[in-house]
């Protein structure tokens, strides 16, 4: 491997870039999320940066309920990022459908539309069990790229 491609493959695994994406939450499992931004916990510290772009991202971060308007969406999304890839389902809703898990429209949790690395349960789930998600996840990234 030549030294460019190695210094992209650290610099990936030392300074991820997350997209977050809300199939449809309460909005409970979003607060707690972007609350990892905040100066209180203040993830920017570790090179853990949130992008808007798809193609620039490493890590997906999903909350909410997969419901069939969404699903195409959520997989779309999936499908723009580079690999390797990291997927992180948050909160009850993202893990199973959560309270919603019955209702007519919905599809039930992420991974029944895009295959997921790490499970993050809690209603809504605090923001250090989400900051230990997004590390096992990097964990599982770099061993994905090693292959």
């Amino acid at each position: 491997m030549n030294p460019i491609s190695q210094f992209i493959k650290t610099s990936r695994i030392k300074s991820p870039w997350v997209l977050h994406f809300d199939c449809g939450s309460c909005n409970g499992c979003d607060i707690e999320t972007l609350a990892v931004l905040t100066p209180v916990y203040d993830v920017e510290r570790f090179g853990i940066i949130n992008v808007g772009n798809p193609k620039h991202a490493d890590v997906f971060l999903v909350t909410g309920t997969v419901n069939h308007r969404n699903k195409k969406v959520l997989k779309n999304l999936y499908d723009q990022m580079p690999e390797p890839k990291a997927v992180i389902a948050i909160g009850a809703c993202g893990l199973s459908g959560g309270v919603f898990r019955e209702a007519p429209n919905v599809v039930g949790g992420v991974d029944k539309v895009i295959p997921v690395d790490v499970y993050v349960p809690g209603c809504p789930p605090k923001p250090e069990a989400i900051i230990d998600g997004v590390v096992k996840a990097l964990e599982l990234f770099a061993a994905k790229q090693e292959q």
